[in-house]
């Protein structure tokens, strides 16, 4: 075998006791990709998701014993923005495993922490022989070439990859992504084939609790996709658009790199077609921002209308509360089968939201966006962030004041944290803020999270207050009643025994 992709489990150091009933299992989006652009360039490959069979670092090295690859390389992306840190912490453990086993086998990762921190990574993890400093997608294909992955004469021709060199980190000229020409070409769809099952395709990977109306029976099988890659924004506390990146800088800064590819409609929609006829009804869009260029998601959104998907799907898609605007879109999107909408609407007071994305965030009503949403049958997952540069309990407050006025069937919250590739982290190492020691800390669900402070609080303050907004919200009984309602008296009961679960914060003394 030519390359096995390793999606690690890090789910208990990341979430803690929710990673066993609560935590969604999502599927390894760029596994699939890098896994079917190597398949169809004629290379043999494999997937190992150790996440979603839960393998344990012994039952792992076993299994990559067995398959023998020339390579194994470590896929440490996310659909969420932290996750390409926090599932470092499984990576690390496996790839030592991997050595200390002495398995014969090249070990590489590629992932959103590697491409902010190539030359830490390299210094500090060296049970990776080779890290991939973008998407990788074409430094994959010219190091499959090499015959003998230890030459490291051979490994100074391949671009856009690291390793060491005499004993210090040393990186090849950068390679380019995949141009928006390329895309149906060089990322040519899914693996899904390769990924693990029990009785059925993707019964392994659950969707988030709200996703499925919290009902347990709903949330498999479930698919992640992406539908495009990037985003045309720059919020400072975003770490994203790492994946464009196209320089050789010690730390790499998100924003530097803003933009979005797509792939064509069509292309899209024959993605739709094979989860569709594998059974997948609960589908999560990936992309960071999907209802933004109207252009491209209105005609997916009418193939999958015609498709007659739209009555059996239960999608949700990505948007900004200032990227909502007709209500005919609105229509579209839902007549597609998306039957929710993840707005970001981050905090209640302007000034905070204007102070993380660089002025980029149009002051807008935002009960009447709420509005908009609910009158075109859509249910909303609205996402906020406590502990913004400018945050006091005052503004933190009015966040969540307005959360339970507006008091959407799913909320999240995140406390603002200084993540690797973001501009805070660059910040918070400008003012030797302290960082989280272990790849786990970056997780706001984690017992060694440590969130950034700001100008008037401490990170232990803002730990406290999500955790605490998350109860207050959980428990408001007019969002249970509002469940209760759409969902059935079995979804508040499931919320109430949900909220019973408390986590445990290393911050605040547990």
């Amino acid at each position: 075998m030519d390359v096995l992709f390793v999606n690690p489990n890090s789910s208990k150091k990341v979430y803690q006791d929710l990673a066993k009933d609560y935590a969604a299992i999502e599927t390894p989006t760029w596994a699939l990709l890098l896994a079917q652009s190597c398949r169809s360039r004629g290379y043999s490959v494999d997937i190992l998701d150790a996440d979603a069979e839960r393998l344990s670092k012994e039952e792992s090295c076993e299994r990559i014993k067995n398959l023998s690859p020339k390579l194994v390389c470590f896929v440490v992306y996310g659909q969420n923005p932290n996750s390409g840190t926090t599932n470092m912490a499984g990576a690390v453990d496996l790839s030592e495993a991997i050595k200390k086993e002495k398995i014969e086998t090249t070990v590489g990762i590629v992932g959103s922490h590697v491409q902010s921190l190539p030359y830490q990574v390299l210094n500090d993890e060296k049970s990776f022989d080779i890290i991939f400093l973008n998407e990788g997608v074409y430094a994959l294909w010219n190091l499959l070439e090499v015959d003998d992955l230890a030459d490291k004469s051979k490994l100074e021709k391949v671009k856009g990859i690291g390793f060491l060199k005499e004993g210090k980190p040393h990186l090849t000229p950068p390679q380019k992504v995949v141009p928006q020409e390329k895309m149906d070409e060089h990322l040519p769809g899914y693996a899904w084939d390769l990924l693990p099952y029990d009785k059925n395709p993707l019964d392994l990977y659950r969707s988030p609790y709200w996703h499925a109306e919290y009902d347990e029976d709903k949330r498999t099988p479930f698919a992640a996709i992406y539908t495009s890659l990037g985003c045309v924004f720059t919020c400072s506390f975003c770490m994203i658009n790492m994946i464009n990146r196209s320089d050789n800088e010690e730390i790499g800064i998100s924003s530097n790199y803003s933009g979005m590819r797509f792939w064509s409609p069509d292309f899209i929609i024959n993605e739709f077609d094979k989860l569709y006829q594998m059974g997948v009804k609960t589908l999560r869009i990936s992309d960071e921002m999907f209802l933004l260029n109207r252009k491209y998601y209105l005609p997916l959104c009418k193939l999958l209308k015609e498709r007659g998907y739209g009555k059996d799907l239960r999608m949700w898609a990505y948007s900004r509360i200032d990227t909502v605007r007709r209500p005919e879109d609105l229509k579209a999107v839902r007549e597609a089968g998306i039957k929710w909408l993840c707005l970001g609407i981050e905090a209640a007071d302007q000034s905070v939201r204007l102070e993380v994305t660089k002025g980029k965030f149009k002051d807008i009503n935002i009960r009447d966006v709420v509005k908009k949403v609910h009158d075109a049958d859509i249910e909303i997952i609205a996402n906020y962030i406590f502990g913004l540069p400018k945050d006091s309990i005052e503004t933190m407050q009015k966040t969540l004041d307005l959360s339970l006025e507006l008091c959407t069937l799913a909320w999240n919250a995140y406390p603002s944290m200084a993540l690797p590739g973001s501009l805070l982290y660059k910040i918070a190492l400008d003012t030797n803020f302290k960082l989280p020691k272990d790849y786990s800390g970056y997780s706001f669900l984690a017992y060694d999270t440590i969130p950034l402070p700001t100008e008037f609080l401490t990170s232990e303050e803002i730990v406290k207050f999500r955790d605490d907004a998350f109860t207050a919200y959980h428990t408001h009984v007019p969002f249970l009643e509002k469940v209760e309602k759409k969902f059935g008296k079995k979804a508040r009961q499931n919320i109430e025994k949900m909220t019973k679960l408390k986590l445990k914060r290393q911050i605040l003394g547990d």
